[in-house]
């Protein structure tokens, strides 16, 4: 083996790189957030909606869940326009991701609202609550705290599918480095080094996330 490490064009071209990096994390936490939203929505209505409500969340939760990602991103960038809907290549990949996200995260905030035993609520009740504050205050912080070492592996997960958005024209982390070795040939060392970024912004999504379920649950600092 003959082969010779050779990291300068990857040096040379690294302000690309933080720049797709930058806007994976803008998609990353973008689609968290607005999963999040849609999850809880989803969720709460699948566990107390009516009827017509549930069906429309199972039929979303399936369709995304039995899909692969790569094809709901071509039916959300290319599909779409067909209907007159056309998004930028960035807007696209966080729509994606934020609908396939809220997918997964509905299943796992309904398994955490389920586990609420129903004498919490029933308290709620009898305190004169009203049903949203039942489950702000009774259902929802609960839940999260029981779901979220899952929730928060599915948002790091999220943030790794998060490079399959390239295949769109997505300016992230992939694309950058797609778009280096296409001019500089140096394959090993530019996937390489992607591949210690992403690790990276992994370890320290992990920390953020532990971090923030200290602050949010009340957890001491020190454990």
């Amino acid at each position: 083996m003959n082969y010779e490490l050779n990291f300068a064009p990857v040096f040379a071209n690294f302000d690309h790189l933080i720049a797709g990096t930058l806007v994976t994390i803008q998609l990353s936490f973008g689609a968290m957030l607005l999963g999040t939203i849609v999850a809880v929505a989803c969720a709460a209505g699948k566990t107390g909606g009516p009827a017509p409500v549930r069906w429309l969340v199972d039929a979303y939760v399936e369709i995304i869940r039995n899909t692969p990602f790569l094809i709901q991103i071509f039916f959300i960038f290319f599909g779409l326009p067909a209907l007159g809907i056309r998004f930028s290549p960035n807007t696209a990949a966080l729509v994606a991701l934020t609908v396939n996200v809220g997918a997964y995260a509905t299943e796992i905030i309904r398994a955490g609202i389920e586990s609420i035993q129903r004498g919490q609520v029933e308290a709620g009740t009898a305190l004169g609550l009203k049903r949203i504050q039942i489950f702000r205050y009774i259902v929802i912080k609960p839940a999260l705290r029981t779901v979220y070492p899952a929730l928060t592996s599915q948002f790091i997960y999220l943030m790794l599918t998060s490079s399959v958005v390239s295949v769109i024209s997505a300016t992230d982390l992939a694309a950058a480095g797609n778009d280096i070795q296409s001019r500089t040939f140096a394959s090993f060392e530019v996937y390489l080094v992607i591949t210690g970024i992403y690790l990276v912004l992994s370890v320290a999504l992990s920390g953020l996330f532990s971090l923030v379920e200290r602050l949010a649950f009340n957890y001491p600092l020190s454990r």
